[in-house]
C-alpha cells in the first residue's frame, strides 16, 4: 500500500546500495561482464609477459615438450640400474644425436629439391592460368612471386647474420636453455610432487599435482602421437611421390613432415606443393596421382592413425585447434603456431581436472 505525500513534503533517503537498485537481470549481466573484463585483462597480461619474456618462455616450453617425449626413457633406464643423473645425460646425448640427424636430413632434401620446387611452381602457375582465367592468373602470379620471396627471405637472413649474429647467437643461446632445462626436467621432474606439497597446503597441493600431471600427460600424448603420425605421413607420401616420378619427392615428404605439427594448415600447404609440382613436371594425370596419394594418406590419418595413436590423449575438437593456431601465429609467428596446440592440448587438461572428469589414462611414473 502506497503513502501518498503532501506537496511539497521530502522523500525519505533511500540507504539501500546503487546496485541493489537495479533489476536483478541487469546486474547479472554486470557481474559477468566484469568477470569477462577483468579474465581478458589478465589473460593479455600474461600473454604480453610471456612474449616480452620469449627469449625464456620459447627454450622452456620446447624444453616441456622435449622431456614429454622422452620422459619414459629415464624410468626405463633407472630400474636397470643407471643413475638417474646419468640417465637424464644419456637421454639428452641420444636428443642432440637425434635432433641434429633430423635437421640434416631435412635441410639436405630441402637444399637439394628446392631448386627444382621453385622452378616448377612457376610453371604450374601457368597451367593453371590457362584453365582459369582470371583466378588462374592470380594464383600464377603468387606463384611466381615465391622464388622471389624465397631469395630475398635468404639474403634478409644472410645479411642479418654476417651483420652481427644476432639470429644464431639467439638461436645457439635458446637451444642451449632448452637443452639445459630437459636435463633438469628428465633428472629431477619425479619431485615435483614433493617440492609442490612444500609449499601448499595439502588440499591445494593434490589439486595443483593433478593439473600437472593431466597437462603433461596431455602434451606428451599429443606429441609423441603427432611425431609418430608426422613420420607415417611423410614415408608415404614421398613413396608415392618418388612411384610417380615427381622431383624434389624428399623435400616434399620433408615439408609434410614439418607441417604435421602444425594442424590442417601444414598438412593443406604441404599437400598443395606436392601436387603442384607433381601438376608441373608430368601434366594432369600425374597431379591426379598425387592428389590421390596425399588424400589417401589423410584419410587413413584422420580415420585409423589418430584414433588409435591419439586415443589416450586430451580430444580438441577441429575448430579449437584452428582458432589456436590462428592466435599462436598471430602472437609469435611460426613458433606460435607450432607450441599453441600442445598447449592448447595441456589446458585442456587442466580444465578437465577442474571440472572433476576421471582421468582417460593411466599416469605415466613420475
Amino acid at each position: 500500500m502506497s503513502v501518498e505525500r503532501a506537496p511539497g513534503e521530502e522523500r525519505p533517503p533511500d540507504h539501500r546500495r546503487p546496485y541493489l537498485m537495479l533489476p536483478p537481470g541487469l546486474r547479472q549481466a554486470a557481474a559477468w561482464s566484469v568477470a569477462v573484463i577483468l579474465l581478458i585483462a589478465v589473460a593479455s597480461l600474461v600473454v604480453f609477459a610471456l612474449v616480452e619474456l620469449r627469449a625464456a618462455t620459447v627454450p622452456f616450453l620446447l624444453a616441456l615438450l622435449g622431456t614429454s617425449l622422452l620422459y619414459p626413457v629415464v624410468p626405463w633406464l633407472v630400474r636397470r640400474g643407471v643413475g638417474r643423473g646419468l640417465a637424464a645425460g644419456l637421454t639428452c646425448t641420444v636428443l642432440v644425436a637425434a635432433v641434429g640427424g633430423v635437421i640434416s636430413l631435412l635441410v639436405n632434401s630441402l637444399v637439394h629439391s628446392a631448386p627444382q620446387i621453385a622452378v616448377l611452381l612457376p610453371q604450374a602457375g601457368r597451367r593453371l592460368a590457362g584453365w582459369l582465367g582470371p583466378f588462374g592468373e592470380k594464383i600464377q602470379h603468387a606463384l611466381s612471386n615465391a622464388k622471389g620471396e624465397t631469395n630475398s627471405l635468404i639474403s634478409t637472413l644472410t645479411n642479418g647474420v654476417l651483420s652481427g649474429l644476432g639470429l644464431l647467437t639467439q638461436v645457439i643461446t635458446g637451444g642451449v636453455l632448452a637443452l639445459a632445462l630437459v636435463f633438469f626436467f628428465l633428472r629431477d621432474g619425479h619431485r615435483t610432487g614433493e617440492a609442490i606439497r612444500s609449499y601448499l597446503p595439502e588440499r591445494s597441493a593434490t589439486t595443483v599435482i593433478a593439473c600437472a600431471e593431466r597437462a603433461f600427460d596431455a602434451m606428451a600424448g599429443f606429441m609423441r602421437g603427432t611425431t609418430l603420425i608426422a613420420l607415417i605421413d611423410a614415408s608415404f607420401i614421398t613413396i608415392g611421390l618418388l612411384a610417380l616420378g615427381v622431383p624434389g619427392a624428399p623435400g616434399l615428404g620433408a615439408l609434410v613432415f614439418m607441417g604435421a605439427y602444425i594442424p590442417f594448415v601444414g598438412a593443406f600447404l604441404s599437400g598443395t606443393a606436392a601436387v603442384l609440382v607433381a601438376l608441373a613436371d608430368g601434366g594432369v594425370g600425374t597431379a591426379l596421382w598425387a592428389l590421390g596419394v596425399v588424400l589417401a594418406v589423410q584419410m587413413i590419418e584422420g580415420n585409423i592413425l589418430q584414433p588409435v595413436i591419439q586415443s589416450r590423449t586430451v580430444e580438441l575438437h577441429p575448430a579449437t585447434i584452428m582458432v589456436a593456431v590462428v592466435a599462436g601465429s598471430g602472437i609469435a609467428g611460426i613458433i606460435g603456431a607450432l607450441l599453441a596446440v600442445p598447449v592448447c592440448a595441456a589446458g585442456m587438461g587442466v580444465i578437465s581436472v577442474l571440472r572433476g572428469d576421471p582421468d582417460r589414462s593411466a599416469a605415466p611414473e613420475r
